[in-house]
């Protein structure tokens, strides 16, 4: 019966902390979007979220862990939206093509921008930063790649270098349209250059 007790109150303490953690990522994403990374203070996310700063450094171990977070949830929603419009593509060089554009579309919206990539890569530095959009991108890309192989729409060729590579493209299209003084036309310009990337890849 003791036992029962125990693991009833260790449940609802790690649900506490869950939903804690998940609060103070829900307002720092909300306030790290609308006034960039460097304009906010811990001081307004503890207040805006209702906790103490005690419970933010329980769960972080300090505003930049937090923001990590934040960009995490943010790039792994993109991901997710990308492959489940991709996936109902009439075919895999469909699929790639459908890919590219939406990660350019998303790079549109003010939060992905300001997050995903204006923040980011100055707060957690270049390595980092392509290692969280490698984990939730590289995969999919590869699938789609092996795809397009096994059908014979695209050259066969060694798959991870290949999907390194056209990562690589696709982030540096991002950060063009992220920087550039009017994103709508910057994503404008790389449409061609986009398609020209993929007819590339046709044996």
């Amino acid at each position: 019966m003791h036992t029962d007790s125990t693991n009833v109150k260790r449940g609802t303490k790690a649900a506490q902390s869950e939903a804690t953690r998940a609060k103070l990522v829900k307002v720092a994403r909300r306030l790290f979007a609308k006034k960039g990374y460097a304009a906010v203070g811990t001081e307004e996310i503890v207040k805006k979220a209702g906790v103490t700063r005690g419970a933010l450094y329980h769960q972080f171990d300090d505003k930049k862990d937090l923001f990590l977070a934040v960009f995490d949830q943010v790039e792994g929603e993109v991901a997710q939206n990308i492959a489940q419009r991709a996936l109902a593509a009439s075919g895999p060089l469909e699929a790639l093509r459908v890919g590219a554009q939406l990660w350019l579309d998303a790079c549109l919206d003010p939060e992905v921008r300001r997050i995903v990539l204006i923040d980011a890569p100055s707060v957690l530095g270049f390595e980092e930063w392509r290692e969280v959009l490698t984990r939730h991108g590289l995969g999919l890309l590869a699938a789609a790649l092996q795809g397009a192989m096994d059908e014979g729409a695209i050259a066969r060729q060694p798959l991870m270098p290949l999907a390194h590579v056209i990562t690589g493209a696709l982030d540096a299209a991002a950060l063009y349209v992220a920087e550039a003084d009017d994103p709508v036309a910057a994503r404008k310009q790389m449409d061609p250059v986009l398609e020209r990337l993929v007819e590339t890849l046709q044996p």
